[in-house]
C-alpha cells in the first residue's frame, strides 16, 4: 500500500542567518508540524545553495552548546570544519556527513573550512537535530565522521542514479550510521526518469525535501525545495526524477516521550532543563575556544 502524502510545503518565505555563515530556512518546527508529529527529528534547516563569495574570515557560529539530542549535517556543496570541547576536529566535504551526539553536554563551533573560505563558491548545506531518547540523554558525547565513499549505495535500474544510505536500510543494504531508535535517512541522486522505490515502517514519520530539480513522488509533481509530510499509513513510496535532480528522504520511528527545550538544550523535564544550564555556566561542557 502506498504511503499517502498529507501536505506538500513550499519552501520557507525568507532564509535566517545562523551565525554569519549559514543562511538556511527552516522547515520545522513550527506551529503546524510540530515536534511531535515530526519526531524523532527535532529541526530541519536548509541552506539552499548560495555564494557567500571569497573571505579571509572564517564564516560560521561561535562556541555553542549541546545537550540531550545529535545534529547530523549533510555537505552538497562547499566544505565546514568544526572543533569541540572534547578534543575532536574534522572537515566535512561534499557528499560528507557529520553525526555528532551531544547526549550529556559538549560545546562546539563549525564555520566555513579555510581554504573553501579564500576562494568562495557555492555552498549548500542541512543540518538535521535527530532526538535521544531518555534512557539515552547523558550518553557520552561521541561524532560518526561518514565520509561519501563509506555510505551504502543502492545503484537505481536503467542508468536511474544513486542512493546514499546514511542511516538504515533500503533493498537489504545498510547505511553506516548507528542510531539510538529506528531512523532512515536516504540522499537520492536520480537521473531524469530515474525512479526510487522504497518502503518504510507505516509507523514511521516520514519527510522528504527536494534538494535540486523537480521530482514526483507517489503520483504528486514535487518542486524544487518543496517539503513533502506522509501520513502515517501505507509502507511504499516512489520518487521518479522529473529531471535530474537530488532528494532526502527520512523517516524515524516516533520518540513519544515529553520534550522540554530550551535552545540548544532537549531534556524531558524542565528541572532537567535547568540542571543543563547550570552544568553549561559551570564548565562541564569543558572548554573551547
Amino acid at each position: 500500500m502506498k504511503k499517502q502524502i498529507e501536505k506538500i510545503y513550499s519552501r520557507p518565505a525568507r532564509p535566517g542567518m545562523v551565525g554569519d555563515g549559514f543562511r538556511v530556512f527552516n522547515y520545522f518546527p513550527n506551529a503546524e508540524l510540530t515536534q511531535k508529529r515530526v519526531s524523532p527529528f527535532l529541526m530541519l534547516d536548509f541552506n539552499a545553495e548560495y555564494d557567500f563569495g571569497p573571505s579571509d574570515h572564517l564564516r560560521g557560529v561561535d562556541v555553542h552548546p549541546h545537550k540531550g539530542f545529535e545534529t547530523v549535517t549533510i555537505a552538497y556543496k562547499g566544505s565546514v570544519a568544526h572543533h569541540d570541547s572534547t578534543g575532536n576536529s574534522g572537515i566535512i566535504n561534499p557528499g560528507d556527513v557529520q553525526w555528532m551526539t551531544a547526549g550529556a553536554g559538549i560545546l562546539h563551533k563549525e564555520y566555513h573550512e579555510e581554504s573553501f573560505s579564500k576562494k568562495g563558491g557555492p555552498f549548500e548545506m542541512i543540518q538535521l537535530w535527530v532526538n535521544l531518547p531518555a534512557k539515552d540523554k547523558l550518553t557520552a558525547p561521541k561524532y560518526q565522521p561518514i565520509t561519501a565513499d563509506q555510505m551504502g549505495k543502492v545503484i537505481l535500474p536503467d542508468n536511474g542514479g544513486v542512493v546514499n544510505i546514511i542511516a538504515g536500510s533500503l533493498n537489504e543494504n545498510r547505511g553506516p550510521a548507528k542510531t539510538f531508535t529506528p531512523v532512515n535517512l536516504f540522499d537520492a541522486r536520480l537521473n531524469k526518469g530515474g525512479t526510487l522505490n522504497a518502503t518504510i515502517p507505516a509507523n514511521h514519520n516520514t519527510i522528504l525535501l527536494v534538494i535540486e530539480g523537480k521530482v514526483t513522488v507517489n503520483g504528486e509533481q514535487v518542486d524544487q525545495h518543496d517539503f513533502v509530510l506522509f501520513k502515517n499509513e501505507g509502507e511504499e513510496i516512489t520518487v521518479t526524477g522529473d529531471e535530474e535532480s537530488v532528494v532526502l528522504l527520512l523517516s524515524g520511528e516516533p520518540i513519544n516521550e515529553p520534550i522540554a527545550q530550551y535552545g540548544p538544550f532537549v531534556m524531558n523535564t524542565q528541572h532537567e532543563l535547568q540542571v543543563a544550564f547550570q552544568e553549561f555556566q559551570s564548565g562541564k561542557f569543558g572548554i573551547l575556544e
